[in-house]
């Protein structure tokens, strides 16, 4: 791959380990990164070399840029891939990779910050053309909050302008409730991003959540490699994914992929990323936020189309161009992705740190598994709780569901609690069976 040789893999877990092998697929090196705790990770023994950077805390290892920068110096790599988590939507470690000379395998500094700012992402929606929820500017004080409700309706959700990832939202359906929350989410949001702004959004009934794999390049051709449905969730973090989302319009989806593509365009995006909208009962499409960076439930869109997105991002940052033409791509089957964490959902999802005793992962046609762990490693309460993802690919929706069950009846844990059995009911389920659901399907069921 022209002008790459070596990439460090800033990351780490499943997703650390998917790119070790798209790097060793493109016939590049790989340097893994790791903290004290994952020093014989996985991932680590896969990679060509690899560097400790810190101690177990990812305050002090994975989230500290300048001793990834450091890592980076020392195994003198070419490029950065910073997965998803931890720095992957930090415009200030993406502007300093590439202020050491490095490819940043991920957008502009300047495409994070725009879109990373949730309140300025909507106002660039807008001026972009692509539909928006209802909502307000930036609230200065509570007066202004109270007036910006009433205009837009109640109910509606206080949301942290630097949130993400379904953090930093409080919904509010009166105003005294809204005098109530307002404070308290600024101040939350003060704690958990470094920036109190809020803003104020519609609540809208049962939407779905759809959102578009787009990839763009720095030769002006910008792609999109169809939608996920990502409705099932538990306080608004996803458990289940499917591809492509299933019953909507036609036409819906072409204003889904459309909009999306037309953003990343307007923003002048490099990369993967991943535009999220809300899908309401008559199909409006709504948008919401933009994921500047791979997202967990990528390989769903992989399965349907073919397309290897890691391999892409690798080629975007290396100045090819995107692999194909959009109208080359064809989307087949259906597939659904299962992320099995170490959480017991009987204890309401509490983790369940500790040792994995035994490990059987199930396998079979259509069937793919992504994790970084193998049977006696360690879930420690320094990194999320994810075990591993599982996938499953049918020529439809009935045989990916049914390959599921299978993979789901093969999938042996122990040692710890996972989400197994959780997911087992799901893919049972005949609502979830019968076609779509929405966001908030799971936790009004009990």
């Amino acid at each position: 791959m022209s002008g790459l040789r070596r990439v460090l893999v800033a990351n780490r877990g499943e997703i650390a380990v998917r790119i070790v092998r798209a790097c060793h697929e493109a016939g590049l090196e790989a340097v893994a990164v790791h903290s004290d705790a994952d020093e014989h990770a996985r991932w680590v023994r896969l990679a060509d070399h690899a560097v400790r950077i810190g101690p177990s805390p990812a305050a002090k290892s994975y989230l500290d840029s300048a001793a990834l920068l450091s890592a980076a110096r020392e195994a003198r790599v070419d490029a950065v891939h910073p997965g998803y988590g931890f720095l992957s939507e930090n415009a200030e470690f993406a502007r300093a990779v590439r202020e050491a000379g490095l490819a940043l395998v991920g957008p502009p500094a300047e495409a994070i910050e725009l879109m990373g700012d949730k309140a300025t992402a909507r106002a660039t929606a807008r001026e972009a053309g692509v539909p928006v929820i209802p909502g307000s500017e930036p609230v200065a004080d509570l007066d202004f909050a109270q007036a910006a409700a009433a205009e837009i309706g109640y109910p509606v959700l206080v949301k942290a302008a630097a949130g993400g990832g379904g953090r930093g939202i409080r919904p509010v359906s009166s105003p005294e409730e809204l005098a109530e929350v307002l404070p308290a989410a600024q101040a939350e949001a003060r704690s958990a991003f470094g920036d109190d702004t809020a803003y104020l959004e519609r609540s809208l009934t049962r939407p779905r959540h759809v959102e578009v794999q787009v990839l763009a390049d720095d030769h002006g051709d910008v792609v999109h490699v169809h939608e996920r449905d990502c409705s099932v969730q538990r306080r608004r973090q996803k458990l289940l994914e499917e591809a492509p989302a299933p019953g909507l319009r036609e036409r819906t989806r072409e204003l889904l992929a459309d909009s999306a593509v037309r953003l990343a365009r307007h923003v002048g995006y490099r990369g993967a990323g991943t535009v999220e909208f809300l899908v309401d009962a008559d199909e409006n499409v709504h948008f919401m936020e933009m994921n500047t960076r791979i997202q967990v439930e990528h390989p769903i869109s992989e399965a349907i189309t073919g397309v290897d997105l890691v391999a892409e991002q690798l080629r975007i940052a290396a100045g090819e161009p995107i692999s194909f033409r959009q109208d080359e791509l064809t989307r087949t089957g259906a597939a659904v992705e299962l992320r099995i964490n170490a959480e017991d959902p009987d204890r309401d999802f509490a983790p369940c740190p500790g040792e994995i005793t035994e490990l059987d992962l199930p396998g079979g046609p259509g069937v793919r598994v992504d994790t970084g762990l193998v049977r006696g490693d360690r879930i420690t309460p320094f990194y999320d709780s994810l075990i591993a993802k599982l996938i499953c690919w049918g020529a439809d929706r009935e045989q990916a569901f049914a390959r599921a069950r299978q993979a789901l009846r093969e999938l042996r844990i122990e040692g710890i609690a996972s989400t197994i059995p959780l997911h087992r009911r799901l893919v049972e389920d005949p609502d979830l069976l019968a076609g779509p659901v929405h966001t908030t399907w799971l936790e009004e069921r009990g």
